[in-house]
């Protein structure tokens, strides 16, 4: 029973550590449809969206029959109830990069943003990719990053304070709703790094068991 208890634990990690890489890629891939207004790469993010929410669902059902028929206990009780925590940001990280790819298939064949507003989208975007491979090293490993999350919210933050500044200003003439289109994706990719944190912080969870909330009042 234990044995495969223990089986079951790894291939749970496993399909994390692929979900990871599905969310790395589509934060990738809707980079690269921005700064070329393309198609093909917006369908891949689409794809990759599909296949991870399919490997959620996959997660879920499997967490639950683990609950239910193996009883587990303390770390492994925690292992098991943080997998499916990991699994619902990573769904809704891919969630935020496809509503941003959205945003790329309305606006072509023209780009989303012009010049130097994309510069901005594009830094964006390849952050959220950096960081999501990063949660997937730690989701692999079971332990923390080297470099941690809060510097990485730091530059997301800084970045869409710049973006919203850019929209704000004098100079931007351009019509409202292509405002509007333009901040809900750098909405959706800060968002995408605010769940790659909150994974660092389940990893840590899982490491130490440290609560999420107890490492907050920590960090304050």
């Amino acid at each position: 029973m234990r044995t495969q208890f223990t089986r079951e634990l790894v291939a749970l990690t496993n399909d994390l550590t692929l979900m990871c890489t599905l969310a790395r890629d589509a934060a990738e891939r809707v980079t690269d449809a921005l700064v070329d207004a393309d198609l093909t790469a917006t369908y891949e993010v689409f794809a990759l969206d599909e296949q991870l929410q399919k490997m959620y669902s996959a997660c879920e059902a499997r967490t639950v029959v683990l609950l239910a028929l193996q009883a587990p206990v303390a770390r492994d009780l925690r292992h098991v109830v943080t997998a499916i925590q990991i699994a619902g940001e990573l769904s809704r990280i891919t969630t935020s990069i496809s509503r941003a790819a959205d945003q790329v298939y309305k606006s072509h064949p023209e780009p989303v943003a012009p010049q130097p507003i994309m510069e901005l989208l594009v830094a964006m975007g390849r952050l959220t990719a950096h960081y999501t491979a990063i949660a997937g090293q730690a989701v692999a490993t079971g332990h923390q990053p080297v470099e941690q999350q809060d510097s990485s919210a730091i530059s997301m933050q800084q970045l869409h304070q710049q973006l919203h500044s850019a929209l704000a200003a004098p100079s931007w003439t351009h019509p409202t709703d292509q405002s509007i289109d333009i901040a809900l994706v750098g909405n959706n990719l800060e968002r995408c790094v605010d769940h790659t944190g909150r994974i660092d912080q389940l990893i840590r969870f899982l490491d130490t068991g440290i609560p999420p909330t107890a490492q907050s009042s920590d960090a304050e």
